[in-house]
């Protein structure tokens, strides 16, 4: 196999790390809305929470992107 190939392959393997961040995001927000339809009265008190989750889940999604696109434009090594 050459490197060009093996660099591809392994930029699209790095991609799948954004789609498990767009399912935890889309967890996140879905958990928040039921919880707040139950206890509407608690919601705001959990937007904090929201809104930290929702950073942290991103932030390992924007990782894996940055590993994707040093892979294909061989800034490592």
């Amino acid at each position: 196999m050459e490197a060009d190939a093996a660099r591809f392959i392994g930029a699209g393997l790095a991609c799948f790390g954004m789609l498990g961040a767009a399912i935890g995001v889309a967890n996140i927000f879905s958990s928040f809305l039921t919880g707040a339809l139950r206890n509407p009265a608690a919601a705001q008190s959990q937007f904090g929470n929201l809104i930290f989750g929702f950073a942290v889940t991103e932030a390992l999604g924007i990782f894996s992107l940055l590993i994707a696109l040093l892979l294909i434009f061989n800034v490592v090594g």
